[in-house]
C-alpha cells in the first residue's frame, strides 16, 4: 500500500517552509515516525516523519522546494512489492551534507550546534562551521535561510513602522548578588536548577508592567491593544538567528518556576525541540547581550510589541553612596519602546521602578 508523506499543518503564520536536505533516499527503508526531512520556515524547523514504515518509493519534492501545509512531498510502500524503486520513480538529485540525524521530534528550534575543536578560540564557539572554515584571501557567497532572511525582515520593518526611542538607567546589583550567594545552595538542592538572574529581572518586569500597563501594550491599526498578562519573550541567540521562546503569563510564575522554565528553554533549544507555540504571542521581551560582553546597546522592537528590555554586562564600577565613592557590581539597563503608543515619561518611570525592585530584590524571590 502507498502512503503519502505529507507537510504537517502550520500556524497561521507561517503559510510555507522550505525543505532541507532529505535524510533518506529512494529505495531506503524507513520507519514510523522516523524523520525524513526537516522543513525550513520563517521560524522554526520542523521534522517531517514517516508516518508509516516501509520503502520510500518516491520523492516528490526536491530539497530546497517551497512547500505549503499539507502538501505531498514523498511516497511510502508500505507493502514488500516494492522494495526497489520501479523505472517511474524519480530521485532528488544529490543533497549537500547534513546534519547528523536527531532524535524524532514534532517541531524542532532553529539552532545548531557545531562541535568546536579544543585549537579553536572560545570567541568562535557560537560560529557556524561556514563561519570558521573561511581561509585567508577565501570569500563564499550562500543563500540566506528562511529564518535569517524572516529576521532581517522584521528587524527593517520594525524601524520603519514605529517610533522607536531608547531610554536608559543603571542598577545597583549588589542586594541581587548577595541574596543569589546566599540562598543559590538551597534553592538548587531544592528545585534542582540554579539560582540566576533572569527570574529576578522577570519578576521585576512583570511588577513594573503592572504598574505601567501601556508599556505591555500594543497597536493595531487604530485601537489600542491591552493585555491582561504579562507574556515575556526571552530572546535566545543562535548561529542560525535570534528565537524568543515565550513565558505564559510570567506574572503567576514563581522564581522557581521561571527558572526552571527558562533552563527548559535553552535545552530544548540545544536539542532543536522548541515548538512554534513556544515561539508565537509575547507582549514584552528581554534580551541579554550582557553574555556576551556587551556594556551598551540599543535594542531594536520585536512586533507587534511596543518595548524591549535589554541587559547588559555586570561590572564593577566606582558610585557615589551617602557622599562617600565606592566600587558596585552596575549593570546598565535599555528599554526600547515605541513612542507612538508609549510616552517617554512611561518609559522613565517604568525602568525607575525596575530598578528599585532589582535594588531591594527580597520580594522577588519567592518559592512554588
Amino acid at each position: 500500500m502507498k502512503v503519502e508523506v505529507r507537510v504537517p499543518m502550520l500556524s497561521d503564520s507561517v503559510a510555507s517552509g522550505t525543505l532541507l536536505p532529505w535524510r533518506k533516499q529512494v529505495g531506503e527503508r524507513v520507519a514510523r515516525d522516523e524523520a525524513l526531512v526537516d522543513l525550513e520556515t520563517d521560524k522554526v524547523i520542523l521534522e517531517i516523519p514517516a508516518p508509516a514504515s516501509g520503502t520510500l518509493l518516491e520523492l516528490r519534492q526536491p530539497e530546497g522546494a517551497v512547500v505549503k501545509a499539507d502538501e505531498v512531498v514523498a511516497v511510502i510502500e508500505t507493502g514488500d512489492e516494492s522494495m526497489v524503486p520501479g523505472p517511474s520513480v524519480q530521485p532528488v538529485a544529490a543533497a549537500r551534507p547534513a546534519s547528523p540525524v536527531l532524535p524524532t521530534v514534532a517541531v524542532k528550534a532553529p539552532i545548531a550546534q557545531t562541535p568546536v575543536p579544543a585549537a579553536v578560540p572560545a570567541a568562535s564557539v557560537l560560529l557556524p562551521a561556514t563561519q570558521q572554515m573561511i581561509q585567508p584571501g577565501e570569500s563564499r557567497r550562500e543563500p540566506m535561510s528562511r529564518l535569517r532572511s524572516r529576521v532581517a525582515e522584521r528587524l527593517v520593518a520594525a524601524q520603519h513602522s514605529a517610533a522607536m526611542l531608547t531610554t536608559f538607567n543603571e542598577v545597583n546589583m549588589q542586594a541581587v548578588n548577595e541574596l543569589r550567594q546566599r540562598y543559590k545552595g538551597e534553592f538548587e538542592a531544592r528545585y534542582g536548577v540554579k539560582l540566576g538572574y533572569m527570574s529576578f529581572f522577570v519578576r521585576a518586569v512583570c511588577q513594573a508592567l503592572g504598574q505601567f500597563p501601556i508599556v505591555n501594550a500594543a497597536i493595531d491599526g487604530h485601537d489600542i491593544v491591552w493585555h491582561g498578562d504579562a507574556d515575556i519573550g526571552i530572546a535566545i541567540s543562535s548561529p542560525r538567528g535570534l528565537v524568543v521562546p515565550i513565558l505564559r503569563r510570567a506574572q503567576t510564575l514563581s522564581s522557581a518556576q521561571i527558572e526552571r522554565a527558562i533552563a527548559d528553554f535553552g535545552l530544548r533549544a540545544r536539542e532543536s525541540k522548541l515548538t512554534l507555540d513556544d515561539l508565537t504571542g509575547g507582549t514584552f521581551s528581554i534580551t541579554n547581550g550582557g553574555v556576551f560582553g556587551s556594556m551598551l546597546s540599543t535594542p531594536i522592537l520585536n512586533p507587534p510589541q511596543s518595548a524591549i528590555l535589554g541587559m547588559h554586562a555586570i561590572l564593577d564600577r566606582p558610585v557615589a553612596e551617602n557622599g562617600q565613592v565606592v566600587i558596585r557590581p552596575m549593570m546598565y539597563l535599555a528599554l526600547t519602546y515605541d513612542h507612538r503608543l508609549i510616552d517617554g515619561r512611561d518609559a522613565v518611570q517604568f525602568l525607575v521602578a525596575l530598578k528599585a525592585a532589582l535594588e531591594a530584590p527580597e520580594a522577588l524571590l519567592t518559592h512554588d
